[in-house]
């Protein structure tokens, strides 16, 4: 194992393709899985990860987006629980001994995915645990026993504080995409967390990015960690191809549906930076004949998967998404994502960029931008360090209404206008006269005293100790009486 772990760390990244999961040393039942799946050597991630983390320490790993860190985290922590594993129905022999934290329910899904296909010809157990969808069956599933809970951290400190899982047996601790947990502020959350599990356990951090605060997070939970990098901090991936279009704000809703057409893309994500954004681009490209749905945040647990899965099946060729999309799904083979707007975080573009060339296979990343985003354009290509081809958008018309009220007036336009100033300006002016207010004619009629008598028997007595003093009157809207 340290043989591998030192043939990772010193040759070049070609020559990992004669490493064979094989060699590390996993189980027969783990190598099934994955040759069930087809897969025989490691990426470069993995090859580094996998026996580190075997050796029971601690890892810090950084690598691009889609260089398969979930199997790098996911194959060791399987192994190293079978020695645990039980067939026995009873939930007291299969308590949590391994919990991943994801920063979204969309990654929490994928790895529970990612889990279960390469331990399925192993006796354990594991399930997901997230938000925005009923806690019962994950109750039930949590109750009936499992050793691997992968989860987001709000929901795990529901299921907490329900009483519904007990992580005192927890001997490995993953947090995946750690920066994109901290940047949705879960820090208060995450060491709530921590502070539940045992002192002793291993801890692994795994993301495509390491920031300072990042950094600062782990020096205080991390024993003595590993740090395995396979790339420079921030890169993009090679295979990637990166255009540049320069296109109005009001044109880029047809330019998506233009890029789309003429590519003949089936499967593509485009990146809105709001949820109103994406559900209007949706809506404007199913009315262009393109087969799209949204997903965001404002959708339901329920909707956001449907959507996905419709994806992934190419029942949906265009999902538009927000940034909860950026991180962690995997869509096989995806040949193109496209910025509809440029993010705001120069980081959150290497993150969206990075669900096209996966696995070593060629992908496209297309941005569209205009003159308010020339900022951020600065922002990504300082952090990339390189400059993204600006190609133009060759036989491209916007269509659509929508742009008519902001575009350019002809000279006709223009003309006619111009025309409309000069007859106004040709009118004599008129004074202004306001309305004149309607006056009831009876509130200008002199005050008349009444001249009705009231009975002497109606008024009321003095009282007792008050002869000698005038007695106050209510005046009437008709005045005093007289007498």
């Amino acid at each position: 194992m340290t043989d591998i772990t030192s043939l990772a760390n010193s040759i070049p990244e070609q020559a990992l393709q004669q490493v064979r999961f094989e060699d590390f040393g996993l189980s027969p039942d783990i190598l099934r899985a994955l040759s069930d799946q087809g897969y025989v050597h490691p990426t470069p991630i993995q090859a580094q990860a996998i026996p580190v983390v075997l050796r029971g320490r601690d890892v810090m790993g950084a690598a691009q987006t889609g260089t398969g860190k979930t199997a790098g985290f996911s194959l060791p922590i399987i192994q190293r629980l079978l020695a645990h594993a039980s067939s026995s129905a009873s939930p007291a022999r299969h308590p949590v001994r391994a919990l991943i934290l994801t920063p979204t329910r969309e990654l929490a899904d994928q790895v529970a995915d990612n889990v279960k296909a390469y331990s399925r010809h192993t006796p354990l157990r594991s399930t997901v645990v997230f938000g925005g969808i009923d806690m019962a069956p994950q109750t039930a599933a949590l109750r009936s026993g499992v050793e691997i809970v992968i989860a987001t951290p709000g929901r795990l400190l529901d299921h907490v504080q329900q009483k519904t899982i007990n992580l005192s047996q927890t001997q490995i601790l993953v947090m995946d995409e750690a920066d994109r947990m901290l940047d949705m502020g879960f820090l208060p959350d995450l060491q709530r967390i921590i502070n539940l599990l045992p002192k002793q356990r291993q801890n692994l951090m795994f993301s495509a990015t390491f920031s300072p605060e990042i950094k600062k997070l782990a020096a205080s939970f991390l024993t003595d960690p590993q740090t395995i990098e396979v790339a420079r901090s921030n890169a993009t991936a090679d295979n990637v191809t990166q255009i540049l279009y320069k296109v109005e704000d009001d044109e880029k809703r047809d330019a998506v549906s233009f890029i789309i057409r003429e590519r003949g893309l089936k499967q593509v994500i485009v990146f809105s930076n709001t949820k109103i954004g994406a559900s209007r681009l949706a809506v404007h490209m199913v009315k262009q004949g393109v087969k799209a749905s949204a997903i965001h945040g404002d959708k339901s647990q329920s909707e956001r998967m449907a959507a996905l899965d419709a994806f992934k099946r190419g029942e949906v060729e265009v999902l538009v998404a927000t940034d909860v999309a950026a991180r962690g799904l995997d869509i096989a083979e995806l040949p193109c994502v496209i910025n509809f707007d440029l993010p705001h975080s120069a980081e959150d573009y290497v993150h969206r960029i990075g669900r096209t060339g996966r696995a070593g296979a060629k992908g496209d990343a297309i941005s569209l931008h205009s003159d308010r985003d020339e900022r951020y354009l600065a922002d990504i290509e300082k952090l990339i360090k390189q400059k993204i081809v600006r190609v133009h958008l060759a036989g491209f018309v916007a269509t659509s209404a929508h742009p008519a009220e902001r575009r350019p007036r002809t000279e006709r336009e223009r003309g006619e206008r111009g025309g409309e100033r000069a007859d106004r300006a040709e009118r004599p002016a008129r004074s202004y006269n306001p309305p004149k207010e309607k006056i009831d004619p009876w509130f200008s009629k002199p005050y008349e005293p009444s001249t009705v008598s009231v009975p002497a028997s109606s008024a009321p007595a003095p009282k007792s100790g008050s002869a000698g003093k005038p007695q106050r009157k209510a005046a009437l809207l008709g005045g005093f009486s007289k007498g």
